[in-house]
């Protein structure tokens, strides 16, 4: 199953993917909708609430979705006409990792960690698969690099989980650039600023239930930028695997439904190129996961961003 977050007037609404195109979703079906005829209730309304708390009704929302397809006009909403945010745009925590692939490590010239390199994002970095994003202004950044990596999404409480049990916590995975400004990260022992400045996460397109994946340690990650190949590798070469890496979250601290992971980027990045590269005004960066998605983000100048009305 793949779900995706629209937004509407009144808030983010979750919805069933029942076509797509490869791993592009084409139209969907509204999770409450689904669930109302599946008979959930209370039926709800977001996908972080179906993640915590129907995931066992998955097959019967699927099935619905399904059925209202088929026999309910009006009842598929195309993609096109929508705007896709994150598949979870309200997680508790993003925790990402740093370093969780050997090729990276060594173009960074690091030695890789003795245990998961554990970073923050926050809410107001997330946007959705296709939207821009807005460059800082280049008093704040002028480095502005690029991150493929795939993201694990929690689908119940974990604390204190066992690495043979880590994998049952989760819900599915979804693709995330971990955008990052490095002028900004090299300035201080810490990486909070460089790594969660608004829109710095694009993510989605759709969070993809563990049962179509069969192996998340088998995918191709590809990042572009303006069509030419910047990063490719694969999910096999993480340096901690998603279950170690849940186990030694959950004893830091205690993981809940809708939190995502992102598990780190292979080589590839700009700030290790000779010359470096780093994104401007216009560029289009993409972020491709074999089975999982893609995000392509357009850039744009910080001058382009529109004023909050409040």
């Amino acid at each position: 199953m793949r779900l995706l977050s629209y937004h509407t007037d009144n808030g983010w609404r979750g919805a069933l993917v029942v076509e797509r195109d490869g791993d592009r979703p084409v139209r969907v079906v509204d999770i409450e909708a689904a669930a109302r005829s599946a008979g959930i209730s209370p039926a709800p309304v977001a996908v972080r609430e179906v993640v915590e708390r129907s995931q066992g009704h998955w097959p019967e929302l699927a099935a619905a979705a399904d059925d209202l397809r088929d026999s309910t006009p009006g009842a598929v909403l195309e993609c096109a006409d929508l705007l896709i945010g994150p598949p979870i745009p309200d997680p508790d925590k993003i925790v990402l990792l740093g370093l969780n692939y050997s090729d990276h490590a060594e173009e960074a010239g690091l030695p890789e960690p003795p245990s998961p390199l554990l970073f923050a994002k926050y809410r107001n970095a997330l946007i959705g698969p296709t939207e821009p994003l807005f460059l800082p202004t280049p008093d704040v950044s002028d480095e502005v690099d690029w991150e493929g990596e795939l993201a694990v999404v929690i689908g119940r409480r974990a604390e204190s989980v066992s690495e043979s049990d880590a994998m049952t916590y989760v819900a599915g995975y979804t693709v995330m650039n971990d955008v990052s400004a490095r002028d900004l990260q090299r300035a201080t022992g810490q990486w909070l600023a460089g790594k969660s400045l608004d829109g710095f996460a694009p993510c989605g397109p759709t969070l993809v239930s563990t049962d179509e994946i069969a192996d998340p340690h088998d995918l191709l990650v590809q990042t572009l930028v303006n069509g030419e190949v910047m990063q490719s590798g694969t999910t096999g070469k993480m340096i901690f695997r998603i279950a170690e890496t849940i186990a030694y979250i959950s004893r830091v601290m205690t993981l809940v439904p809708g939190d995502i992971i992102a598990t780190g980027t292979p080589a590839g990045v700009g700030s290790k190129r000779t010359p470096p590269v780093f994104l401007h005004p216009g560029d289009v960066v993409t972020v491709e996961i074999e089975g999982v998605g893609t995000v392509a983000t357009p850039v744009r100048s910080a001058a382009d961003k529109p004023a909050v009305v409040v």
